[in-house]
Formats: structure tokens, sequence, C-alpha cells
């Protein structure tokens, strides 16, 4: 078990992460998966991510907004659930884009068809990784001595 708060655990996680992965309900109401860089976050309760306005992700979550939104990383594993909204703050998009963004997309900040989701989350399900030796060692331990390995620290969070 680490000193860090749940917060600053599940922040340290997402950090760590180069791709997310945005999950939302299509027109046809199946659940639907997709990677994405995230931009920014301000905290885990709110992240930002750069997208094309026209996509069918952008029109299905206008529709149904409800997104789940995973990270792993060597610290952990991380699951937001929230809420997702289509953002044109010009100013925004100008502040986040990076050159990542440009080779996934078609234009630049300044074309009409950029624009960001904006995703508030509710709560983050965690869990955190004990590093693989140490998770080895205890899987090693649990099947030895018929009981439950010590994984490393999990819960779930208000944002």
């Amino acid at each position: 078990m680490t000193d860090k708060t749940p917060q600053d655990l599940v922040a340290e996680i997402m950090r760590e992460t180069r791709i997310a992965v945005l999950t939302y309900v299509n027109d046809d109401g199946l659940l639907v998966s997709t990677p994405l860089g995230t931009q920014d976050f301000e905290s885990p309760s709110t992240v930002w991510f750069i997208t094309e306005l026209d996509s069918d992700k952008v029109a299905a979550i206008r529709q149904r907004p409800q997104v789940n939104v995973a990270y792993a990383s060597d610290a952990g594993w991380v699951s937001l659930a929230g809420t997702a909204s289509v953002n044109t703050d010009r100013a925004k998009l100008e502040e986040l884009w990076d050159p990542s963004a440009s080779a996934f997309m078609e234009g630049d900040a300044q074309d009409p068809n950029s624009g960001l989701l904006q995703v508030d989350a509710e709560t983050a399900e965690y869990w955190e990784s004990p590093g693989k030796a140490a998770m080895l060692v205890q899987m090693v331990k649990g099947a030895v001595t018929k009981s439950d390995p010590d994984l490393g620290d999990s819960g779930v969070v208000p944002l």
C-alpha cells in the first residue's frame, strides 16, 4: 500500500498513460471504444481530448453523453465514469494543440472541424499495481498457500 491519496494515485496513473480508451454508446445502442490521447486534465475530474467534430463518435456523444475513460500504465489502472460534452472554445483548443494532434487530425487548431471533448468524471475506479516482481511473488505465494494474493490497492473515489 502507498502513502498517496487515492486521488493522487488516480492522477499519477492518468499522467503515465499515453493513450486512453474512451467508451461511448453509438447510434445502434452498442458500446464502442476508441483510443484517444489525453491532451490535459486539470484534475482527474476533468479530461480533455482533441477530436474532429463531424465524427460518428461526437454525434453519438451528443445524443448519449455518458462515457467511460480507461487508463492503464505500469503504475496501475483507472476507469473514469462521467459525462462528455463537445467544446468548441478556440482558445482552449489552441492551448491544448500539440504536434501529436496534427498527426491524427486532418486539419489544425484553426480548422472549424477541430474541437474538444470535455469529460467530466463523477467517479474513478482504480487499481494500483505493486510492480511486476512484487505481483509475481504474490501470485506464487497465493498459489502455494491457497490464499488470495495481495495485488495492490484498489477502490472507487468520487471526483
